[in-house]
């Protein structure tokens, strides 16, 4: 039978805003009893680092996946913000309220050694703030891979697909002058990519020809010259890879960065001397947990908790932060 475990609960202020009795209720398989562990065996086991992962809804899930390639030891809290999904429909300074108090209520909770903001639109806003506040946790943020993009690029030519908060924020504008000058960069604003993605995993049916619509300005031809390269700057984006190769009316390279962001959350916890180690017990590695939770309260529907348990999930949590949407 499945076991439940609160990990905290609690009221929080952040921001003038007030969450009442936040709790975070963790439904995970029953273990079975395992042997005492040696002295040695114990203190790796208390090494072992957690990790939380942060989205906006399901995009973070391609991040997750290479951090759990490259850290499967970790035990792992992701959190998708779906009370306020999508961010693109607010105001900056109201998605930097609401990372920060979604942040607050579960760093609290969760304790995590590291947080992952495995989002795009939040990260170009919500890192700076971040880390003032929380000067001793480190966070490893989604910026637009843009000098990666200049350093593969043949033809000079390549496309940014973003949601339209990112390609409008100055951060965005800054990294194509500092890492892309001379070259031709096609910054692509996609309104509809993210919520398609979502209903992909959701299960449902998303036409091609609304996934073209959306990604058909990225390919650009000028002469002997086209687009050869194409950002993925925003972490929904790689769930629907396959649809993008499929309908791309010539090959591109298609960047995705999750797994750079992967190697820096794993070079961070070496740096901390987390343990990376085997089990000594058993010679594989630590057993480890990943939970997922909507801030909505929801539970996951049958079909999403199917792609869930693909991606590594053992249990789900019930991390509820209110969002009321603001002028």
């Amino acid at each position: 039978m499945p076991g439940f475990f609160v990990f905290g609960l609690l009221d929080i202020s952040v921001y003038g805003i007030v969450f009442h009795r936040i709790h975070v209720l963790v439904q995970s398989p029953a273990q079975p009893s395992l042997p005492a562990l040696s002295p040695k065996a114990l203190a790796l086991e208390q090494r072992v680092p957690k990790i939380l992962v942060f989205d906006s809804g399901l995009g973070g899930l391609t991040v997750f996946s290479q951090l759990r390639a490259l850290c499967p030891q970790a035990n792992y809290f992701y959190v998708a913000d779906d009370a306020a999904f999508p961010y693109g429909r607010h105001a900056p300074h109201i998605v930097i309220e609401r990372v920060m108090a979604v942040i607050a209520g579960t760093v609290a909770a969760f304790a995590p050694d590291l947080v992952v903001i495995a989002c795009n639109t939040a990260s170009t806003l919500v890192l700076g703030p971040l880390r003032s506040a929380w000067p001793d946790m480190p966070f490893v943020g989604t910026v637009p891979a843009v000098k990666p993009a200049a350093a593969q690029t043949k033809s000079g030519m390549f496309s940014v697909l973003a949601t339209p908060g990112t390609v409008a924020r100055d951060y965005t504008h800054e990294l194509v002058r500092e890492f892309a000058g001379g070259y031709d960069v096609e910054l692509v604003g996609s309104k509809r990519l993210a919520s398609l993605a979502e209903a992909f995993m959701q299960g449902e049916a998303v036409d091609d020809s609304d996934i073209w619509a959306e990604i058909a300005p990225c390919f650009v031809a000028e002469g002997d010259r086209r687009t050869d390269v194409v950002v993925m700057a925003c972490t929904h984006y790689p769930l629907l890879l396959d649809a993008f190769k499929r309908l791309a009316p010539w090959p591109v390279t298609w960047i995705d960065s999750g797994p750079a962001i992967a190697k820096r959350a794993q070079t961070i916890l070496n740096e901390f001397q987390f343990a990376l180690a085997e089990n000594e017990l058993s010679g594989e590695p630590s057993a480890a947990g990943a939970v997922f939770t909507f801030t909505s309260g929801a539970q996951p529907s049958p079909n999403l908790w199917a792609a869930l348990e693909a991606y590594g999930f053992t249990g789900t949590g019930d991390l509820k932060v209110p969002f009321h949407s603001q002028p």
